[in-house]
């Protein structure tokens, strides 16, 4: 079991920036991908980003690279997602996951075992 905890979302203006984190319990030692996802309404899960929990290969998605920077921090068990000139369509809840398997690609969501409750994001125009 992986227990996942995301923090730090709320309300931004666009251009503003705001850092996720994903707090992760459990067996985190077993984990192979942890990403980040994005769902906004009416829209299907999006993939924002993610890393390998062990060697540090970073991934991210097309609408995010060179906005957004994600890293993690080992000892803590902590993964941390960076946001940069945020925009409208940034709007979205942001779930956090855990793959333990690593049998695919990180951004396909099916892969992932594990996921935090969500946290909103919205920026504002």
């Amino acid at each position: 079991q992986v227990q996942l905890v995301e923090s730090g979302g709320g309300l931004v203006q666009a251009g503003g920036s705001l850092r996720l984190s994903c707090a992760a319990s459990g067996r985190t030692s077993s984990s192979h991908y942890v990403g980040w996802f994005r769902q906004a309404p009416g829209n299907p899960r999006e993939f924002v980003a993610a890393v390998t929990w062990s060697s540090n290969n970073i991934y991210y998605g097309v609408s995010v690279k060179g906005r957004f920077t994600i890293s993690k921090d080992n000892a803590k068990n902590t993964v941390y997602l960076q946001m940069n000139s945020l925009t409208p369509e940034d709007t979205a809840v942001y779930y956090c996951a855990a793959d333990l398997g690593g049998n695919g690609g990180p951004w396909n969501s099916y892969l992932y075992d594990y996921w935090g409750q969500g946290i909103q994001v919205t920026v504002s125009s």
